[in-house]
């Protein structure tokens, strides 16, 4: 196989696993010899031993016996609820099912995909972590294809196939959801709010397939799929799961392995713009699938997976957690993780995400998503090519991965990525527009901002799969516009404010906000757009247009946050029902659309609408309340005005924000 030639990364170690396809016989390929070589501290056990060895286990036991005090229920009864939910819950790997996906995928992946790049060092890798300590595959979670692809490429290379946490719609899709769960899936509720018993059936699960190595285990740290293609802020409760039986001395050390898998073009692109515009999410059915099937006659193009260097637990946890606390307590009874415990935790999870950024591999049309946004009435091609050249550019400064192909003239590569992301763009007489979901018959006004919003959401969630490259150099860029002086000290503060107002925006980890402020003024530094001195910084003669370009990739999330105060502020209410939040916020903005006031597309996302809200509870210029069941909102109506205040004229002694960095 041809190597990928891959700028800014390591180019001779990504192939792709589509070639081999092409040339011989799927059914070959999916009844070959599979033959992995396991966890060398496993002993091979059936799913069904596993899920004895969880109802028999002394921490389910301790925990029916807390429930029968608190609700007098008899043994036995919570026992059968306790064997009903397992079985709802676990999978049941088998190798024949395994098979019959990886005959379906081949056909599947070969029909949408021109070709799924690996990283063969990466396998390496892990096929040598498999054999030595429980495995964790974290990849990141942009499309439904993500846990298809990884089943298929360990059985590929003959790895252990993992078992993998998958939300239950997928369960009750007829035939689906049976393949799946013989597959390696098993499956989570979505909703378990305080339901203690499921809380221990489902720990205790995950615990014991680490503990035992009944195989490696995949589950998405970011939770949800990313309706944004941007990385989300990391969920804690599976990753506590997957590292109790470390911190409880069960194993002697577990490898993390983040999974960077990026996609050309994205088969959910348009449902995902939709879905944040507040149309309701299809129901995941075996009928929806069906329907769907169109889908596969398009061309995807790329896919790269990029297998990050296996972490290990025990050597980052050397002088964070003093472990001997969980020598206090008897194993197999729960244990509230301490203040250090789940700071380390937390750690850690912002850390894989950001691993799992930094071996995203980017495309041409990523750039050009960029470059398109700042440009929303059209751009000639040929100045998208000039500008598209000098960000890619800057990127390789930045230390992005960028495939860019070979042999290939500039014009060929921006033309070919216009021609496959015809939903989204299209190209008349030389000029390149964003393309508007057509309709039938004319349209009110309503119907014309979310048409055009829908083709803004696609385009920008291109944009987000790059925007991690840039995020703290242009954070720093717009930190020195706003603060009051070029002072080092000045700057440092309003960028700190800037980290925690968009704390949920983008994945930053907690308590380094000066090692992000030194590593986006390093950046920029290296590329010659600033220089700095021990008291000031200074943009250089030559880094101006530089610097706009990355504040202006910033705008469209800074407009759209002042958007959000502003409404927060002109409601009459001091108070409301989370519930109706997007609801009426939208409406609030599409009036402002219709009158010409604003121009922010992005401020329609309901998931960047959520974003402000969370950003602002953390810096307690709102509150949430329980009423009625429901999440009430209290605004501090002066906090949010002093918020917008700084975002817009910057950070000065005289005001101050809740920092928490």
């Amino acid at each position: 196989m041809e190597p990928l030639s891959v700028d800014g990364a390591e180019a001779d170690g990504f192939f792709d696993i589509l070639e081999e396809r092409r040339r011989s016989s799927d059914l070959s390929h999916a009844f070959r010899t599979f033959n992995p070589q396991p966890y060398r501290g496993a002993t091979p056990i059936a799913a069904a031993t596993l899920n004895r060895m969880v109802l028999e286990s002394q921490y389910l036991s301790y925990i029916i016996q807390e429930i029968m005090v608190e609700c007098d229920e008899p043994r036995e009864a919570l026992l059968e609820e306790a064997s009903a939910l397992l079985d709802e819950m676990s999978q049941n790997l088998q190798l024949g099912f395994i098979r019959l996906l990886g005959f379906a995928l081949s056909k599947v992946f070969k029909s949408v995909f021109s070709s799924i790049h690996v990283n063969e060092d990466g396998l390496t890798r892990l096929q040598q972590a498999i054999q030595e300590y429980p495995v964790i595959l974290m990849p990141n979670h942009r499309s439904y294809m993500d846990f298809l692809v990884l089943s298929y490429i360990m059985f590929t290379y003959d790895l252990s196939i993992p078992v993998i946490a998958a939300g239950i719609p997928l369960m009750g899709m007829k035939l689906i959801g049976e393949i799946f769960r013989r597959s390696g899936a098993f499956f989570i509720r979505r909703a378990i709010g305080s339901d203690k018993l499921y809380w221990a059936v489902l720990s205790e699960y995950v615990r014991t397939i680490v503990r035992t190595g009944y195989a490696p285990l995949e589950f998405y740290v970011e939770g949800l799929r990313s309706r944004t293609l941007k990385s989300l802020t990391p969920k804690l409760g599976m990753m506590h799961m997957v590292l109790e039986p470390f911190f409880k001395g069960e194993v002697f050390d577990i490898s993390l392995v983040p999974i960077s898998i990026s996609y050309e073009r994205v088969l959910e692109e348009s449902l995902l713009a939709h879905e944040l515009l507040g149309v309701p999410k299809p129901k995941e059915t075996t009928e929806a699938l069906l329907k769907a099937r169109t889908v596969l006659k398009e061309d995807y193009g790329c896919m790269h997976v990029c297998f990050g260097n296996p972490v290990s637990v025990r050597d980052l946890v050397k002088g964070k957690i003093n472990r001997r606390q969980y020598n206090l307590v008897p194993r197999d009874l729960p244990m509230k993780p301490s203040k250090e415990t789940q700071e380390f935790v937390s750690g850690l999870a912002h850390m894989i995400i950001r691993l799992q950024e930094r071996n995203v591999v980017l495309s041409a049309w990523n750039l050009m998503a960029v470059v398109l946004l700042q440009n929303l009435q059209g751009i000639d091609l040929d100045l998208l090519t000039h500008k598209t050249l000098g960000l890619r550019r800057l990127a390789l400064r930045f230390g992005a991965h960028l495939r860019w192909p070979k042999n290939v003239s500039d014009s060929e590569v921006m033309s070919s990525s216009v021609s496959l992301h015809h939903s989204v763009v299209r190209c008349e007489r030389g000029r390149v527009y964003l393309v508007e979901e057509a309709g039938p018959g004319p349209v009110t006004q309503e119907e014309a901002v979310f048409r055009r919003a829908a083709a803004v959401l696609m385009c920008a969630s291109y944009r987000n799969q790059a925007v991690h490259v840039f995020t703290r150099p242009a954070i720093v860029a717009v930190a020195m516009r706003t603060a009051a002086r070029n002072r080092t000290d000045d700057v440092f503060h309003h960028f700190k404010f800037l980290l925690e107002l968009f704390s949920n925006e983008f994945v930053l980890i907690p308590g380094q906000a000066v090692q992000d402020f030194e590593e986006g003024c390093s950046l920029l530094q290296q590329s010659g757009v600033i220089g700095r001195s021990d008291e000031e910084i200074y943009v250089r003669d030559n880094g101006q247009e530089t610097i706009i370009f990355l504040r202006e990739i910033l705008q469209p999330f800074i407009e759209s946050y002042q958007l959000v105060f502003r409404y927060l502020c002109e409601e009459s209410s001091q108070t409301f029902r989370e519930k109706m939040f997007s609801n009426s916020i939208r409406s609030f903005i599409v009036k402002l659309f219709i009158s010409g006031e604003v121009e922010s597309y992005e401020s329609l996302s309901s998931d960047l609408q959520k974003n402000v809200l969370s950003a602002l509870l953390s810096m307690a210029a709102v509150t949430k309340t329980k009423v009625d069941d429901q999440n009430e909102i209290r605004v501090n109506k002066s906090a949010v005005k002093r918020i917008w205040d700084m975002l817009r004229y910057g950070w000065s002694p005289q005001i101050s924000v809740n920092a928490r960095l």
